[in-house]
């Protein structure tokens, strides 16, 4: 896998769309980097691992458990982040992640953020400014998937 240029990632992410380059960099200094094999798994559903994670390259998908079996909520681009709910508030996490295909991811861990807050306080509020984006995106993402299986189900809304 090629190395991974982390500034431009971040840069390039819905967590480092208002970052200057600076802030770029600052963040990437604290951020990890991880290689992933395909089918690899980053994190299992019920985890307390409270990691922000970046895809940097590669694919990753959300995924569930539905009794003895697996199912995909999400597939993850790259320059989207996932965890953001256990990062910011302590939860356990609702889905787990796994790679899809080789892939490289950046991790933020909570207590090397909040280190930010007194040196950085506008890096902070703007990389919380983006945690709700992204939050509020797959919200609106799940509100648009139940709407239209509503539809579906009920055939109504559309051509079935």
């Amino acid at each position: 896998m090629n190395a991974l240029n982390t500034i431009e990632a971040i840069k390039n992410s819905a967590l480092g769309a208002e970052l200057d380059p600076d802030e770029c960099q600052v963040l990437a200094d604290r951020m990890g980097t991880l290689s992933l094999a395909a089918d690899e798994t980053l994190v299992e559903e019920g985890d307390e691992r409270h990691t922000l994670f970046l895809l940097a390259a590669g694919r990753l998908c959300v995924c569930r458990r539905v009794g003895t079996s697996e199912e995909i909520v999400h597939h993850m681009r790259p320059g989207e982040c996932a965890g953001t709910r256990a990062f910011v508030d302590r939860s356990v996490r609702k889905a787990g992640l796994r790679a899809e295909i080789d892939s490289q991811v950046m991790t933020l861990e909570p207590v090397d953020f909040e280190a930010l807050i007194d040196s950085h306080p506008r890096l902070v509020f703007k990389m919380m400014r983006a945690i709700f984006r992204i939050t509020h995106s797959n919200l609106m993402r799940m509100n648009r998937e139940s709407a239209e299986m509503r539809n579906y189900l009920l055939k109504t809304g559309g051509r079935y």
